[in-house]
């Protein structure tokens, strides 16, 4: 089914929490003939909110932002959005979080290392078929993963949530683990209930013990920094 006419233009919202990584998006884009910027965000709820205020036509969404998570942004926008297509942008390739999203909606789902004409594109395909589904990561990661041992629901952390909870063994506080990884506090906290929840667990010392059992972290870590 097609949704935008080829020859109209195809409007855009950017959500990303790093003002110098959008506006560098924002700029790029406006380049391209047929393309509008409507609006820009930087927490999950506001890319929420502007997706209900501007009914872009695709909305560009970075995976770890403040606020509500990735999957959450995306079930809100195709419920009171329909029309409008979610394209992922991250830096991270965890197939778990990629088959995640796209099972919630996303259309399209590309490395932040992606090449000019590659982001074009996808804009371009999601906007005018609402069919289109479009992947620009490495190949591993179009595998699903498969469950943790004794267990079919949880999935297993994504990398960022195993940077956090190696920190989260060596005592780091939240606040030194957003310094080091170069996110928001918030973030940090975000991860720790995604962290919490897959591995049902209910505090740090827990978080640690069942990682360590279900060696997804080295047991020789949590001495300490």
């Amino acid at each position: 089914m097609t949704l935008v006419d080829p020859a109209g233009t195809v409007r855009i919202v950017l959500a990303d929490d790093h003002t110098l990584f959008r506006a560098g998006i924002r700029e790029m884009l406006l380049t391209v003939e047929g393309f509008d910027v409507v609006g820009e965000a930087s927490t999950g709820d506001g890319a929420v909110l502007h997706a209900v205020r501007y009914s872009p036509d695709v909305l560009l969404l970075d995976v770890e932002m403040p606020g509500l998570a990735a999957d959450e942004v995306i079930r809100q926008v195709r419920r009171r959005c329909p029309q409008t297509r979610i394209v992922v942008l991250t830096m991270h390739h965890d197939p778990a979080v990629m088959h995640q999203l796209l099972d919630c909606g996303a259309a399209a789902f590309l490395s932040k290392t992606s090449l000019r004409i590659e982001l074009v594109a996808a804009v371009r395909a999601v906007a005018a078929d609402a069919e289109a589904v479009l992947l620009a990561v490495p190949r591993a990661s179009v595998r699903r993963p498969e469950p943790l041992a004794g267990t079919a629901r949880r999935t297993p952390l994504t990398d960022r949530e195993t940077d956090v909870l190696r920190l989260i063994a060596q005592a780091f506080s939240n606040g030194q683990i957003a310094t080091r990884l170069h996110i928001s506090e918030a973030t940090v906290k975000r991860h720790l209930t995604n962290i919490y929840a897959k591995l049902g667990a209910v505090s740090r010392v827990d978080a640690i013990r069942k990682a360590q059992t279900a060696r997804l972290i080295d047991p020789a870590e949590g001495a300490g920094p």
